[in-house]
């Protein structure tokens, strides 16, 4: 399945119909694709100008040594490549793919600026850790020796993942507490697999049990286990539950059928692709084909549902989005992919209400325009009256972000300190919280972002960790 995975930088042409065996064309055809492959990762690596101040790297949250292993790439040292990407990125395999690089390490590369074209950093990345995989350069953790401790993660995404993977190398005993049936958090059930295959995820999950990571999946804390409880059992933990409250829609019939949110639409779709029986999707309730689909957002979420829906074959696929094009929070590059695929784009438009009879069948849209900057310093919108209309809709998607849950509440906590915003608060370079021996990490503490800061403050919570479990070992030798 790996080999499919190659990266896509050229059309291979037609051939002419083969009779031989086809496990024979398959090598073939493989063999030829990693030529091409091989040829164009190094002829992008190699147009990297190796500039004196590689802003590539300082745009990039992880602070990868791109410029190196683009070097590398060009000159054929694939696995020096390789280990220098995944010295300070957990996965790059998954970055290369889901990490919005027009607004990261590509749109502040200096060919990029200077107006010929970004180096394809994203690809190259991609490209690389496919063929570590694929030539088995990647390995189970191995710890040099095993340590005592045990630290619980509460969250298997991207967060805790990191942090789980720079624990077991150090020979922390780490056990992963999450409260559904698969490892992976949005990267499993959030984001689609066209773009991040489910098995990229999967392979990465099952190295982190090879060595010795211990997954307790379906556990809902609060629920199955109390945190005290999970304190009580472990020398420190790390919170990484991400956020999943949806925000929400009021309005007339804001409640009718076929109104959705787009973390239930997207889980659907994702567990689907896995085999699992998704009544919910089979009914057709989740499921876009033949449906008029509107998707109410204009961040990276939404850009997954427009794209998803495309793919189950919705009659037609509009987003609503209250500000214009340049002002939208979504990747450019995710935009204009969608628009290539069909997507049709309301700017300057939101949600007022629903009409309904049984089901939804049409959204009563507001038009606005940009007003006076907001505390951000965006435009904000402002309605324009007299202008609504109504957007026919059998599917209406809310794509609005997400806030996170009450977790003192949840989990009957006493002390762990959040912020106004029901964010955790932690500090920024440790990641410590309020409570000792309790780091907390990812969107739990920035609210909704990338995945790469995830994987970054996990890194990081895990060195604060390691610090930690050395100072009590040294207190308790005294």
């Amino acid at each position: 399945m790996a080999q499919n995975r190659m990266l896509q930088f050229v059309t291979v042409p037609k051939a002419m119909p083969d009779k031989r065996d086809a496990n024979v064309r398959a090598q073939d055809f493989h063999e030829i694709y990693r030529e091409y492959a091989d040829a164009k990762a190094a002829e992008q690596a190699g147009r990297c100008s190796q500039c004196g101040v590689p802003y590539c790297q300082s745009h990039c949250p992880l602070h990868n040594n791109i410029p190196d292993w683009l070097r590398l790439t060009a000159e054929g040292r694939l696995q020096e490549a390789y280990e220098i990407s995944q010295a300070t990125n957990t996965f790059p395999e998954i970055c290369g793919r889901i990490c919005p690089q027009d607004r990261l390490c590509e749109g502040n590369c200096v060919i990029e600026q200077s107006g010929h074209g970004t180096v394809t950093i994203g690809a190259i990345e991609k490209y690389i850790t496919d063929t570590a995989w694929d030539m088995g350069w990647v390995k189970p953790v191995k710890p040099r020796e095993e340590r005592a401790e045990s630290v619980a993660i509460i969250g298997a995404g991207p967060g805790g993942l990191a942090a789980a993977d720079v624990l077991r190398r150090q020979g922390v005993q780490v056990t992963v507490y999450d409260r559904y049936d698969r490892a992976g958090g949005l990267l499993t059930y959030g984001i689609p697999g066209f773009k991040l295959e489910k098995d990229v995820v999967m392979q990465r999950i099952a190295q982190l049990e090879q060595g010795g990571v211990q997954f307790q999946m379906n556990c809902n804390v609060g629920e199955d286990i109390a945190f005290d409880a999970i304190r009580g059992k472990h020398d420190a933990v790390i919170i990484a539950t991400g956020v999943y409250k949806s925000r929400d829609l009021g309005g007339p019939n804001a409640g009718a059928q076929g109104i959705v949110r787009a973390i239930d639409y997207l889980t659907a779709s994702n567990r689907k692709s896995f085999g699992d029986d998704v009544p919910e999707f089979d009914s057709g309730e989740l499921d876009a084909k033949g449906k008029r689909v509107v998707v109410i957002g204009g961040g990276d979420t939404a850009m997954d549902c427009v794209r998803t829906a495309i793919r189950q074959g919705a009659q037609s696929v509009k987003c609503l989005y209250r500000r214009d094009r340049a002002n939208m929070p979504g990747s450019q590059r995710e935009v204009a992919n969608a628009e290539e695929e069909g997507v049709e784009f309301v700017w300057l438009t939101a949600p007022k209400g629903f009409m309904a009879g049984d089901a939804v069948e049409g959204v009563l849209v507001e038009r606005m325009r940009l007003g006076a900057p907001d505390a951000t310093g965006r435009q904000a919108p402002e309605v324009i009256e007299g202008a609504d209309y109504v957007e026919d809709a059998d599917l209406v998607i809310k794509a609005l972000g997400f806030e996170p849950e009450d977790l003192p509440a949840l989990w009957g906590t006493e002390g762990l300190e959040v912020t106004r915003w029901g964010t955790i608060k932690a500090n920024f370079g440790t990641h410590a919280t309020s409570l000792p021996g309790v780091y907390a990490v990812g969107d739990i503490v920035r609210g909704a972002s990338l995945v790469v800061w995830a994987i970054r403050d996990g890194r990081e919570a895990a060195d604060s960790v390691l610090g930690y479990l050395n100072e009590v070992q040294a207190v308790a030798a005294e």
